[in-house]
C-alpha cells in the first residue's frame, strides 16, 4: 500500500458529500497495474480516481472474460452460482413468506433468480453482459433486460423485493443507483444490498482494491448513502470472514431518526488505519490464508464430482435447489 498522502482535489467529486480532499490508499491494483484508489478525508468513502476503465464497454465486453474467462457459464460455474444463491436466499427467507414481484439487479448467469422462480416468485432480471443474459433466458426461461439498471424501464413501485448482490460496487454513480432502485420499490417492500467490506482484512493485502470495483464501502457509508437518497436501514449482515457487508434498506422512514449529514467524522481515519495495517505477515499469523487453500482444494474435487455427468445448467441447479424447492415453494396465486 501507498503511504497515505493528503491531496487537495481529486477528478471525481466524493458521490456521498461530495468533498474533493482526499487521502490516496493504494496506488495498485491486485493485478499488479497502476490504480489509484482514494479516501474522502470528510466521510471515508473509497473509490477508483480516475477510473481505470470505460464501465459500460467494460461490463459488457470484458467483465465476465476477465473474471470467468468464458461468454457464458461452465458447468462449475453454474454450480459454485447457485451454491451462492441458496446462501442468499437464506439470507432473505423472511422477505419470501408469501408469493413476491422480485427484482435481481446483475442477474449474471441466472443462478440466484431461478431458484426463487422455482419457489414460486415472480422474477425480473437486469444483466449488462449479452452471452450471460441469454444464456439465463435460454437455459432458465427467465424474464431479464439485457443492459445497465439505468436503461431499464420498469413502472415505479413495481416491487415488493429488489436485490443487488455485488453490483452497486461496480456503478460509476451508487447514489444515483440506489434512488433508482428506490422507486421501483413498492413503499413497504425492501432493498437488499450486498457489497464487499473495504474493512475486511480476509483477503490478501493486495487484493484489497482492483478495477472492477469502482466504489468501496464499509456499514456506515452504505448507511448514509443509502439514507441520502431516501433509503433506511432495517439491518445488516457481516459474513463469517468479514469480506461482505448484506444490508436490508426499506423506504419507510423511521419513527426516530438523527439530522442528517454527509460527513461522517473519524471515517476516514478509522478505514485507513485497517488498511494500512494490514499486512501479509499479520494474516498469515491468522488461519485465514491456510483455510481459503484447503477450501479452494476441497471445493475442486467437489466440482468434479458434482459436474460430472451434468446434462445442462438447469439439470445442474434442479438437483441442487430440489431440497428448498420441497420445503419453501409458494403459491403462484
Amino acid at each position: 500500500m501507498a503511504a497515505n498522502q493528503l491531496l487537495n482535489a481529486c477528478s471525481i467529486p466524493c458521490n456521498l458529500c461530495g468533498g474533493t480532499e482526499v487521502s490516496i490508499l493504494s496506488d495498485r491494483s491486485r493485478s499488479g497495474k497502476p490504480l489509484r484508489t482514494v479516501i474522502c478525508q470528510a466521510c471515508g468513502l473509497v473509490w477508483s480516481d480516475p477510473r481505470p476503465h470505460d464501465a459500460r464497454r467494460f461490463y459488457e465486453e470484458e467483465y465476465r472474460l476477465s473474471y470467468k474467462d468464458t461468454y457464458s457459464p461452465r458447468p462449475k460455474h453454474v454450480l459454485r452460482a447457485g451454491k451462492v444463491a441458496l446462501s442468499r436466499f437464506e439470507k432473505i427467507e423472511s422477505l419470501l413468506s408469501s408469493r413476491k414481484a422480485i427484482l435481481d439487479v446483475g442477474t449474471g448467469g441466472g443462478e440466484f433468480a431461478y431458484l426463487l422462480q422455482s419457489l414460486g416468485h415472480g422474477v425480473n432480471g437486469i444483466e449488462p453482459n449479452r452471452g450471460y443474459a441469454d444464456y439465463s433466458i435460454r437455459e432458465y426461461g427467465l424474464t431479464v433486460q439485457l443492459g445497465f439498471a439505468q436503461d431499464a424501464t420498469f413502472g415505479l413501485e413495481s416491487f415488493d423485493v429488489v436485490t443487488i448482490w455485488h453490483v452497486l460496487e461496480h456503478t460509476e454513480d451508487p447514489g444515483s443507483i440506489l434512488a433508482l432502485l428506490r422507486s421501483w420499490l413498492k413503499p413497504d417492500g425492501t432493498l437488499v444490498v450486498e457489497v464487499p467490506n473495504v474493512e475486511a482484512t480476509c483477503q490478501a493485502p493486495y487484493s484489497t482494491f482492483h478495477e472492477a470495483h469502482l466504489y468501496n464501502f464499509n456499514v456506515v457509508s452504505l448507511r448514509r448513502l443509502a439514507r441520502k437518497h431516501g433509503l433506511y436501514e432495517a439491518k445488516h449482515l457481516i459474513s463469517r470472514d468479514g469480506g461482505n457487508i448484506t444490508m436490508f434498506l426499506s423506504r419507510m422512514e423511521p419513527l426516530v431518526q438523527d439530522r442528517y449529514d454527509a460527513s461522517i467524522p473519524g471515517n476516514c481515519e478509522w478505514i485507513s488505519r485497517i488498511v494500512h495495517q494490514h499486512s501479509n505477515v499479520r494474516r498469515h499469523l491468522t488461519p485465514v490464508p491456510y483455510l481459503r487453500a484447503w477450501q479452494r482444494l476441497c471445493r475442486s474435487f467437489e466440482e468434479r464430482r458434482e459436474t460430472a455427468d451434468a446434462k445442462s445448467g438447469k439439470a445442474l441447479l434442479d438437483t441442487l435447489y430440489s431440497p428448498q424447492l420441497r420445503s419453501h415453494s409458494v403459491g403462484r396465486g
